[in-house]
């Protein structure tokens, strides 16, 4: 059996609205959560208080999850701007040899 390999190069990653979309999926598990408490009674009789207790993880997680995804967009953005930064440096330079 020959080895796999690929045929061409993988795609660059899409790059979307990461933040918007953290916070929306932020803001439904915690919209399930106190959605779900008015019937926390009928939950514990049948057995599954942990649907209420996990869409409040997910809040608690997406709550991380924005946060992470926030300090990346910035780190993003800074080493754009470096970037950017250094060429129009090197491109002045070029340009009073």
């Amino acid at each position: 059996m020959a080895k796999w390999t690929p045929k061409h190069e993988a795609p660059e990653p899409l790059e979307g609205p990461v933040v918007a979309t953290i916070t929306g999926g932020t803001i439904v598990w915690f919209v399930l959560f106190l959605v779900q408490l008015p019937f926390y009674g009928w939950f514990d009789e049948h057995g599954h208080t942990w649907w209420v207790w996990t869409c409040l993880a997910g809040g608690g997680l997406g709550l991380i999850g924005i946060w992470y995804v926030r300090r990346r967009d910035a780190a993003i953005k800074r080493a754009q701007a470096e970037e950017a930064g250094a060429e129009a440096g090197r491109a002045s330079a070029a340009h009073t040899d």
